[in-house]
């Protein structure tokens, strides 16, 4: 009997699926799965049905005992003193790159760090310099400023959680064209998120603006109406009507009526 199960890493909003050959795991017990990185430890999220191919799915070792949560919570006490070090050895050779996480495996045989920086860095040099203190593989992956976000959490402009740390397991991206199709003034301050780039949820609503907007004048356009010919002057995506300025009058049309009106 094989079963698979989605689950979770810490500071991780992804799940990631694992195979467990001859036992079952109850919903919220903590796990030792093997991972590409090695053993993990990890939280069983879910139990997954009629999953397509097993076969290159990792393997659920054991549901965990108080031994491996206490060597858990040594390996969270040596990834904190990591960090800390690391942070001090950039700072003292003034490389412009700043560590937000260090995450060894559950076998300490493997160290990694991500880390921000303004522009690409040679980091070859302090690999090995690391390797040498930590006695261990290392790894080092570069995350930009989104993934930053994700990582550290925080408040949006909405007022709730940022969506990249509750439930965004992927980043996609995220066009200035989002905004303009919603109308939005192009204010950073209207349309980034706290990482600086463009809102995700601007993502959210595209397709049913790019639909509201369909047959609607763009502002600017000189366009002819049951009133005659004139300027657009703002343009209500959602009630699909706009404002126009004709003979120095301002009207307001919804786009049916003007439709109808020249049938």
């Amino acid at each position: 009997m094989i079963n698979v199960y989605s689950v979770k890493f810490k500071n991780d909003v992804n799940t990631y699926y694992f195979k467990a050959e001859g036992f079952e795991c109850p919903l919220n017990v903590t796990v030792i799965v093997e991972s590409d990185r090695g053993k993990q430890f990890g939280k069983v999220i879910s139990k997954v049905n009629n999953y397509d191919d097993i076969s290159n799915l990792h393997s659920i070792i054991r549901i965990s005992n108080k031994d491996d949560y206490r060597k858990y919570l040594d390996n969270l006490k040596y990834s904190e003193q990591a960090l800390s070090k690391v942070n001090e050895i950039v700072e003292s050779l003034n490389l412009p790159m700043h560590f937000l996480s260090a995450d060894y495996t559950f076998d300490r045989k493997q160290l990694l760090f991500e880390f921000v920086a303004d522009e690409r860095i040679d980091f070859r040099d302090l690999l090995k310099k690391f390797a040498s203190i930590f006695k261990t593989r290392i790894e080092l992956k570069q995350i930009g400023a989104r993934d930053k976000a994700k990582r550290i959490g925080g408040i949006g402009i909405c007022g709730r959680q940022l969506c990249c740390t509750t439930y965004l397991t992927q980043l996609n991206s995220v066009g200035i064209s989002m905004a303009k199709n919603q109308g939005l003034a192009l204010s950073p301050n209207k349309i980034n998120g706290i990482c600086g780039r463009l809102l995700c949820c601007l993502a959210y609503e595209d397709e049913a603006y790019i639909k509201q907007h369909h047959g609607l004048p763009n502002v600017g356009d000189q366009y002819e109406t049951i009133y005659g010919m004139g300027k657009v002057l703002s343009v209500d995506i959602l009630n699909r009507k706009y404002k126009i300025l004709i003979n120095n009058e301002v009207k307001e049309i919804r786009l049916d009526e003007d439709e109808s009106s020249k049938e």
